[in-house]
């Protein structure tokens, strides 16, 4: 009989780190719904794919295009950060770049959100976790995905070609600690962008 009385100890402090859900599955459903609530704010248009057979969590209308978006969410602190993962649940396989654009990661503690282009996460090596750190880090240099901040205008329609140039500007100024402004908050403007 110890054996399901220390099961459900574990799970009891599992799910303590939920914070008012019942579930992680309940804490992301919520998460999703900010994220939506959130890109309506912004004027984006947004869908829900039915069911939980999809890749992505979210649909923006992005121009003629549907941007399909991964919505994620952490709330583990780290000395250095928040750590959030950017996987499937461990009987899937990884993410590809055919099923998803964006991945959108709420630090809710700091309610701040994270739009990164799937390609930055999934193209190379991939990388299947992020340190986020949503305040001016000591070491910006470590912090190379900061520009992502905040960055919803990444989601504008014809954003693609302005939006690489000026994120390769943002990450080698942030990795080289000289742009003060990019560190503190990112973000990009319509006129950025060129839409």
């Amino acid at each position: 009989m110890a054996a399901p009385f220390l099961l459900g100890e574990k799970k009891e402090r599992v799910m303590a780190k939920c914070k008012g859900f019942r579930t992680f599955k309940e804490r992301g459903e919520w998460v999703e719904l900010q994220f939506m609530a959130g890109a309506v704010r912004k004027g984006f248009k947004v869908s829900k794919p039915w069911g939980d057979s999809s890749a992505y969590d979210v649909g923006i209308e992005s121009g003629e295009r549907i941007l399909r978006v991964q919505v994620k969410s952490t709330d583990c602190r780290t000395q250095y950060g928040y750590l959030c993962q950017f996987k499937p649940n461990a009987r899937s396989k990884p993410y590809t770049l055919k099923q998803i654009d964006f991945f959108a990661a709420y630090v809710i503690p700091e309610d701040v959100w994270y739009v990164i282009p799937a390609k930055v996460l999934l193209g190379g090596e991939g990388k299947l976790a992020l340190t986020l750190l949503p305040e001016n880090p000591k070491h910006p240099e470590r912090y190379a995905h900061e520009c992502y901040r905040e960055a919803w205008g990444l989601l504008l329609p014809g954003a693609s070609v302005a939006r690489e140039k000026l994120l390769r500007q943002r990450s080698s100024s942030i990795r080289a600690g000289s742009d003060t402004e990019a560190r503190r908050k990112p973000k990009l403007k319509r006129e950025e962008l060129g839409s």
